[in-house]
């Protein structure tokens, strides 16, 4: 999307990249220690399981959260919200325009 975002956004989305982060990391890592629990599976059905939740949870990383630019914050920050990486009461910190072209982006007309 070659639209830009408001430098008020801009700064919030700068703010909450860091906690959203935080939150679909913590996501990964309880997703492999369930992986890793499972006693039903061997070892290397495990350490497989686990390889590939890495390697696909990778590729997202990389959208959600690689070089955030202003030209990419929309496309990235709606990527964020509809992983359910960004709450309720965030969403609503944003201008009304964003979260126009956020519900546009994401196919959700909440607000």
């Amino acid at each position: 999307m070659s639209r830009e975002i408001k430098e008020s956004d801009w700064k919030l989305l700068r703010q909450l990249h860091k906690v959203a982060l935080e939150r679909f990391c913590q996501r990964v890592l309880n997703e492999i220690e369930c992986i890793n629990s499972d006693s039903t599976k061997s070892f290397h059905q495990r350490y497989l399981d686990i390889f590939n939740v890495i390697e696909r949870r990778d590729k997202e990383i990389v959208q959600y959260f690689n070089d955030v630019r202003r030209s990419t914050a929309l496309t990235q920050l709606a990527l964020m919200q509809a992983s359910g990486l960004i709450t309720e009461e965030e969403f609503m910190s944003f201008s009304s325009e964003t979260r126009s072209v956020l519900e546009v982006l994401t196919g959700n007309r909440s607000s």
